[in-house]
């Protein structure tokens, strides 16, 4: 059995009281708690002056957790403190600590050291910080920070935390850079959970990999001073990005608990909600995210520069949810989902959506979103004329079954696509738009070719032609021979055995080439219809 006086501080230490009992805690694996019966004094944002009666030097602390004295016989060592003070600079660079490490309601004076040092977990819970850097951490198990508040940004680049890492309700400013949370590279084996946080300034996770989920449930992004509130290209989820909305009735957090696993996710009915905000842009360009991007009840406030970019993007489901306030711009060029979920309100204004070469399998609108409204929506984002989003819509409208409406919005396509032409050209489209709908709607070129077929009836009727050789030839038929003169391509054996006069020749001859046009616009209709064009 080990000789409990083994673990005694040495003399030239010269422990205060606090340290002295937090020795002793840390040895018993116990919490070392200096709150006061005052609540109000115990908020380590607070004003008040903490004395050395709350308070311990942060070279005590790294002595403890990187070569702390044995645990007392039947314990395991820890550091738990409450409500404790540490003054000085707590640097543990390099270092790697095997203690259990939790420290709630606790005070740093200096910014906290950890850069390329090894934790198994470390949890932080509302403690204030002036800084904290931590690039190329590990840890074995979690990383929590909920309710901590941070002066001067929070650097995590190339971090490797095992399972999950805790930033709830977290209130982070920006460093001297202007970056909040620096934490690109970063690795969270399971969730990155970020509800109800508030930052402010950018929040840099360029390439970072989360192993499960991502959740800014109920955040508040903002970056007043700098172009992006949220810079995360390459950012690979496995599962679901959230950017979404969170239930602020009846959380853990409102009794000062914090669960093991975060806030709850998903609000029940009734319950109020905090809509996720970001006041600057968003750079998501390049992510992969395993099963969704939830952009519900969210609320993007940007100025005209900035944009909400999805360029290049791949998830199979985009639930386009939130509320835009029209300034600033949607980019979805090259972005590849399966599902858009949307609303048609949450859309911007024209001149504001960009979806070059932006590619969607199914349609799941809610709300109203009629066909209308769906072409409203793809000429926003066609303030030029391009054929590329009309022709994607009238795919996802025909692979669903819509044939009708795909043929609608293909129609559409070629009445923009006629603004941009000469005026021969444009005189030409209107003539077809008017006669056959180009093509998309060929019922209109039979009704079309019925009622010049009649109209020729009567006039050959008042008008005959003679023969082209008395005695030879068919009998005269009045309705064969208009049917002749207007069906291309097949002879009846009339056409050619009159000779038309005067005024009768330009009828012939009108007949002749409006059968070609409107023929060719049915076999035209029809093929489209047979390839289902």
């Amino acid at each position: 059995m080990t000789d409990p006086t083994d673990g005694d501080p040495p003399a030239e230490l010269e422990l205060t009281p606090p340290e002295r009992a937090m020795w002793e805690a840390f040895r018993r694996g116990a919490t070392h708690d200096l709150r006061t019966p005052r609540p109000e004094w115990n908020d380590p944002r607070a004003p008040h002056v903490w004395g050395p009666e709350r308070s311990v030097r942060a070279r005590l602390v790294a002595l403890l957790l990187l070569d702390g004295p044995p645990a007392l016989p039947g314990r395991v060592c820890a550091l738990k403190l409450n409500g404790v003070q540490i003054t000085g600079q707590l640097d543990l660079s390099g270092g790697t600590v095997v203690p259990y490490v939790e420290m709630h309601n606790c005070r740093f004076e200096q910014e906290v050291l950890l850069p390329e040092s090894h934790f198994t977990t470390l949890r932080l819970v509302a403690c204030a910080l002036p800084r904290l850097e931590a690039a190329r951490l590990r840890t074995e198990g979690d990383l929590h920070l909920p309710r901590c508040a941070v002066r001067r940004g929070i650097r995590l680049t190339d971090a490797q935390i095992g399972t999950d890492l805790l930033l709830n309700q977290l209130v982070v400013r920006a460093d001297r850079r202007g970056v909040s949370i620096a934490a690109d590279g970063i690795s969270v084996g399971q969730d990155l959970q970020a509800e109800m946080m508030r930052s402010y300034g950018e929040l840099s996770m360029r390439a970072a990999t989360i192993g499960v989920s991502l959740s800014l449930r109920g955040s508040t992004l903002s970056n007043p001073q700098g172009r992006r509130a949220l810079n995360a290209p390459q950012l690979t989820v496995e599962r679901t990005l959230y950017l979404t909305g969170a239930g602020v009735g009846g959380y853990p957090f409102a009794t000062g608990a914090t669960p093991p696993y975060g806030i709850t996710t998903t609000p029940q009915h009734g319950v109020r909600t905090q809509a996720f905000e970001c006041r600057g842009g968003v750079r998501l360009d390049d992510g992969r995210f395993g099963d969704a991007v939830d952009f519900s009840q969210a609320r993007f406030v940007l100025e005209s520069d900035q944009e909400l970019s999805l360029r290049r993007v791949q998830t199979p489901e985009l639930r386009f949810l939130g509320e835009w306030v029209q300034r600033g711009r949607v980019v979805l060029s090259g972005a590849r989902v399966s599902n858009l979920v949307d609303r048609y309100a949450s859309w911007p204004g024209p001149g504001n959506l960009v979806m070059a070469g932006f590619f969607y399998e199914t349609l799941i609108p809610l709300g109203h979103f009629p066909l209308a409204l769906r072409l409203e929506w793809v000429a926003a984002a066609t303030p030029e004329y391009a054929p590329e989003p009309y022709e994607r819509l009238a795919g996802a409208l025909r692979d669903s079954g819509e044939d009708a409406d795909a043929r609608a919005v293909l129609l559409a396509k070629q009445r923009r696509r006629r603004e941009t032409l000469p005026p021969a050209g444009k005189a030409w489209g209107y003539l077809q738009d008017w006669t056959v709908a180009y093509g998309y709607r060929p019922g209109r070129a039979a009704v079309w070719m019925a009622v010049l077929w009649a109209a020729a009836t009567v006039y050959f009727t008042w008008r005959p032609v003679p023969p082209l050789k008395e005695g030879e030839g068919p009998a005269w038929s009045p309705e064969l021979y208009a049917l002749d003169l207007l069906v291309p391509v097949i002879d009846l054996g009339h056409g050619g055995a009159w000779r038309p006069t005067g005024a009768t020749q330009w009828v012939v001859t009108a007949l002749i080439l409006l059968g070609w046009v409107l023929a060719t616009t049915v076999a035209a209709g029809a093929s489209r219809l047979l390839r289902r064009q």
